[in-house]
């Protein structure tokens, strides 16, 4: 897998900072480009903004940060962007995880689809239906046919308690493509093993944005 770090300038000091920051993403693999931020007035034209990341940074915090102070009544709102890898796949859709403390104590966490490929459908409970697999797996090749270059969206948190703290981040999947042994199999001539899927989707995840009910600190720089 790859790290990618958002820094001000490539330099020794600045990549710390942004590790400090924790600023950073991972991928299983892929080079793409993910960006997430979080506040409390992002709009949907945000997600379309010449530049959006200078629409992050100017109304919120980036991954690795806290949410500010929350402000009126409002809910928390994500921007969130990814570009697939030049030289890899399409990408299949953009999640967003929470996680919380329930009522009773215990870790509670819900998978929400908040931009995807195609004119498909939300399903029941919002989930969204698989996109689809081009991959051969007699030859270990796919095609971009489906799946998008680029998602971008806003997204507004629909069941926030601004009483429970909570934690907020990205994830990324691409379109299916072989699984190592897949490509192994086909570059040794052997046989795929039968006890695992032939294709897979590779991801993406940020770090995580909190939102405590107390103030959050400024992140160090």
């Amino acid at each position: 897998g790859y790290t990618g770090v958002w820094a001000r300038e490539n330099t020794r000091a600045a990549l710390f900072d942004a590790m400090r920051r924790r600023e950073v993403y991972a991928t299983t693999g892929p080079r793409m480009t993910v960006r997430f931020f979080g506040g409390w007035k992002f709009l949907d034209r945000h997600a379309h903004a010449p530049d959006l990341a200078a629409a992050g940074y100017g109304e919120g915090v980036p991954m690795g940060a806290g949410l500010p102070t929350r402000e009126n009544d409002a809910a928390p709102s994500f921007l969130v962007s990814a570009l697939m890898d030049p030289d890899g796949a399409t990408l299949d859709r953009v999640q967003i995880i929470k996680g919380w403390i329930d009522g009773n104590g215990r870790p509670a966490e819900r998978v929400f689809d908040v931009a995807w490929a195609g004119g498909r459908q939300p399903g029941d409970y919002g989930s969204i239906p698989p996109v689809g697999n081009t991959v051969e797996l007699e030859t270990a090749t796919w095609d971009n046919r489906m799946g998008a270059a680029r998602l971008a969206a806003v997204w507004i948190d629909p069941d926030f308690d601004p009483d429970r703290p909570a934690f907020y981040y990205a994830r990324v999947l691409e379109i299916p493509t072989p699984r190592w042994t897949t490509w192994d199999a086909v570059r040794l001539g052997v046989d795929r093993p039968d006890d695992v899927p032939g294709s897979l989707q590779q991801r993406a995840y940020t770090s995580p944005i909190w939102y405590d009910p107390e103030p959050a600190p400024e992140a160090a720089d």
